[in-house]
């Protein structure tokens, strides 16, 4: 990319010509989702949406991966409860669910370029996108569950509406690795290009969109909304409450504890 018109600490933000990219910027970290990403990431997305010029969005990663997730090492004390647990509701709630709500409520499209692995909220915001494209190494993952979580962002929303049941509740609940051919072949993605195209490609898609009738772009997205995404409040609400519980639950502990010594959970089910 050429030099972002705003760098911010873990985003930049790059305009040409109408088409705004957002690139999260933490690729020693595979732009996992700490805190500073998630007020980054919010005020490129209220930029882009107040900037008359911006006509479309691209949200991609910097370097090997889109996101990788939540940062599992990134827990201050702001974010626990007075019982000690992560505070998982108040994150959600604060922190993630303006980005989600910002991107669907945005008059101008929004694609999302997943380079590498989307994984848990990193694929829950990909899938919040108008459009997402992938590079043929890409993957999706809800990896909530191997941590003993529940989908959150918006993903028990996103991911149904795109996929249907059956798919759903098989990335939910066996936390597997969808692999960019998959995805598209079950429609969780609209495009897959080749690594070595993958850049040009996907700039060209919103090159494109940023020349194209934006209001009768805005007025899709409404009736998608409408049609689609109008219990999105109450399922992103219903979502933090149970990922509240899961948070102070045993396997939680026990999966975080495991993913952090890079070993195998040992779950009890409590």
């Amino acid at each position: 990319m050429s030099e972002p018109d705003t760098q911010l600490e873990t985003v930049n933000l790059l305009i040409d010509k109408g088409a705004a990219t957002i690139e999260l910027n933490r690729p020693q970290a595979l732009n996992a989702w700490n805190k500073q990403l998630g007020e980054d990431l919010l005020a490129a997305l209220a930029h882009a949406s107040e900037n008359d010029a911006v006509r479309a969005v691209r949200i991609t990663g910097a370097g090997r991966a889109f996101s990788s997730g939540a940062d599992l090492r990134d827990i201050s004390g702001d974010d626990l409860t007075p019982e000690g647990r992560p505070n998982v509701y108040g994150v959600l709630t604060e922190r993630y669910h303006p980005i989600m709500h910002a991107i669907r409520d945005m008059g101008k499209p929004v694609v999302a370029a997943v380079n590498g692995g989307a994984v848990g909220i990193g694929c829950s915001l990909a899938l919040c996108c108008d459009l997402v494209v992938a590079s043929e190494s890409a993957y999706l993952l809800l990896a909530f569950v191997n941590i003993g979580l529940v989908p959150d962002g918006g993903s028990s929303l996103f991911v149904p509406t795109r996929v249907g049941m059956a798919r759903a509740a098989e990335m939910a609940m066996l936390g597997e690795r969808v692999s960019a051919a998959q995805a598209l072949d079950w429609g969780l993605v609209n495009r897959v290009f080749p690594d070595e195209d993958f850049a040009a490609e996907s700039a060209a898609l919103v090159a494109r969109m940023a020349a194209g009738p934006t209001r009768s772009y805005a007025a899709s997205k409404r009736l998608l909304n409408s049609q689609l995404y109008s219990n999105m409040a109450e399922q992103l609400e219903l979502e933090a409450k149970l990922q509240q519980e899961m948070a102070e639950s045993d396997d939680f502990l026990e999966g975080v504890t495991a993913f952090l010594g890079k070993r195998t959970a040992d779950f009890s089910g409590r």
